[in-house]
């Protein structure tokens, strides 16, 4: 309980930065095994396919372990899918333009477009997806 009282004293900004680096790291990891599998050329399939996979884990820890979302699953779930969308076009457009334009290695690329749409996720996320209505 103790720990728990501490963990929600931290900035949600510190939280999120912690929670949602765990989750980049997981998706991170199967966006490259999903590069490996499927080979580099069809990094936008691994992206995809990383990027569902890792909305359910996604939605679990900021909901409970950033946010404290207390509404209901359905609907934060919901407003969290809408996020990712706009967030999935953001990260999918920089590595794209990243890989195609810049001629960056997919797997830096990817990197380099998930810290920028990380930054619009949060702000979506604190004022819309896990809002609080007091």
């Amino acid at each position: 309980m103790i720990l728990i009282k501490r963990w929600f004293n931290i900035s949600d900004k510190i939280r999120f930065l912690l929670v949602g680096g765990f989750n980049a790291g997981v998706s991170y990891l199967m966006y490259s095994a999903f590069c490996i599998i499927l080979g580099e050329t069809s990094y936008q399939t691994a992206l995809a396919i990383a990027w569902i996979i890792s909305s359910v884990v996604s939605f679990t820890t900021q909901k409970f372990l950033v946010f404290r979302g207390c509404g209901s699953w359905m609907r934060e779930y919901i407003k969290c899918c809408t996020t990712w969308v706009f967030s999935y076009m953001i990260n999918a457009g920089l590595l794209e333009m990243f890989v195609k334009i810049f001629h960056i290695n997919v797997y830096l690329a990817q990197i380099i477009a998930t810290l920028i749409a990380a930054i619009f996720t949060y702000v979506v996320f604190k004022k819309f997806a896990f809002k609080r209505t007091h």
